[in-house]
Formats: C-alpha cells, structure tokens, sequence
C-alpha cells in the first residue's frame, strides 16, 4: 500500500493522529485543513476495520495500493441525478403533480438494485403523463442545484486535460442545459415525449440503462483514443455499477450501500471537490 487519503472537516490534527495510531502509520502530511495522507505503514491495517473507524468519524477514507496521476487520465464520467447534482429530477418533476412519494419510492427500490432500471423508469415516466413541460424548467430553475464542491472539481479536472462526460439516466432536458453551463465535453442521457406541450408518459429510444451508460464511457474512451482504464467514473446507485466496473478508477458518491461495497473508492463525508485528492 502507497498511503491513505484521509478528508473530513472533522480532521483536526488529534483526529488525524488518532487515525494514523489505528493505520500504523509511520508519517502523515497535511494536505490541507481537511485533508491529510498517511504513509510509511508498519503493518498494514485491517482495511474494513479502519474505513469503519473513519466514517464513525465522518471522514472518507481511500486506500491508494499505486500513486496516480489525474493528468495520466483521459476522461471523468458522472452520472447526474444524486451525483453531478444534489436532486433526482424525475422525483421533482413528480412533485409537481404531487405524486412525489410515490415516484420517489420507486426511485429509491431502482437504485437499490431492487427494480431493473429500464422497469423503474418506464413506471415513473408513465405517472407523469399530461404534465406541461413548463414543470420542466421549473425544476431546473427552482430546485436544481450542483452537488457541493462540483465547480471546483470541474476546473481541476479541465486543468489536468481530462475530458468530462455526463451520463445519465435522467433527461435530456436537464443534461443538455447542465453541459451548456458547465462546459462539458459530452451529454447521453433519455428523451422524454411530449406533445401538445405536454408529457406522454414515455421515454423516446433505447433507454440509458447500466449497459449503456458503460457502452458510452468505452465508445467516448475509443473517441479519445484512450483505453477505458484511463477513465473515472463516478456514481451512487446500482444504475452506474456496470459503468463504473468499466473504468480505471471507480468513485462511489454519497452511495448506495450496494454501489459503495463495488466501488473502488467512496466519498460519503465530503464534497466531489474530494476526488481531486485521490490523485497526485
């Protein structure tokens, strides 16, 4: 093992040397205010021991085995709903029809890995059927915020020469106005139909599923002329698993148990400006 990344706005300096005891650290260097590594282990710490004694104590833990460099990378993919953004769209969408928690449920069980994902999205869309699509830009103007530190995360990725891919399998209407804003390179996600200004209830095309969202992370990699090892992913339900097993380095994000134990690193206790300290 290289070292561990340890961030947290818990991670005063008695923390830290409490935590670098449990690791059997020999060094640690303060990265800054709220983040820190441990290196120079005496005897490997027992890796489930210690990842549940840092988030007893709210701060992410990433055992680093090689030293990467961002820049040695191609591409970051982010999923969207929950991720890229603090909401999940279509349960707000719902919210306008006040059928929220009915949506909501199905969300939750679909990201679970409950109901396949295709299923769960079919249901919900076909509550929402006779909508004005002006609840649309509602959504997007009134509730629709970026998850914490995502600008700052943003700007160090762009800086590193990394290109950024929003996959999602929530709706073009809100991918298409979040790449616009934020200057993303590249947007996959579903269509809903409308007519008459209104919603049908269906989803046009092949549905973004979990095989196509990793289909888009290797078919951008193959545009990129890059294998998908020099690909980021990072999610937070069981829809992104299959994109994130397709990359080089997998990030779960305020997760879904069943996404946090197949990811290879996860980030409950901070903002997405923490994946920048994963790498050198």
């Amino acid at each position: 093992m290289h070292h561990i990344v340890l961030q947290g706005r818990a991670l005063g300096d008695a923390l830290l040397q409490e935590l670098a005891t449990a690791a059997h650290a020999q060094r640690t260097v303060r990265r800054s205010a709220h983040a820190a590594r441990l290196l120079d282990f005496s005897v490997p710490p027992d890796r489930a021991d210690f990842l549940e004694q840092c988030d007893a104590a709210r701060v992410d833990c990433a055992f680093i085995d090689q030293p990467r460099r961002l820049a040695d990378f191609r591409l970051a993919v982010f999923d969207m709903d929950s991720t890229m953004i603090t909401i999940e769209c279509i349960d707000e969408i719902a919210d306008m029809l006040g059928i929220k928690p009915q949506v909501a449920a199905i969300t939750e069980s679909a990201m679970r890995g409950e109901i396949a994902f295709p299923e769960s999205l079919q249901r919900r869309v076909a509550l929402l059927k006779g909508l004005d699509t002006a609840a649309l830009q509602r959504v997007y103007d009134e509730r629709l915020r970026l998850s914490p530190g995502a600008e700052v995360m943003l700007a160090g990725l762009k800086a590193a020469g990394l290109k950024v891919l929003l996959v999602s399998g929530g709706f073009t209407f809100f991918t298409e106005r979040l790449q616009a804003r934020l200057g993303l390179d590249y947007a996959y996600s579903n269509t809903l139909g409308v007519a008459d200004g209104k919603l049908t209830g269906t989803v046009l095309g092949p549905i973004v599923d979990a095989d196509a969202k990793a289909a888009r992370v290797i078919e951008t990699c193959t545009l990129l002329g890059c294998p998908p090892s020099q690909a980021i992913a990072v999610g937070d339900g069981a829809n992104d698993l299959k994109m994130m097993a397709a990359a080089g380095v997998s990030v779960a994000y305020h997760a879904k148990p069943v996404v946090r134990a197949q990811a290879m690193h996860g980030i409950s206790h901070n903002g997405l400006d923490a994946l920048l300290e994963l790498f050198d």
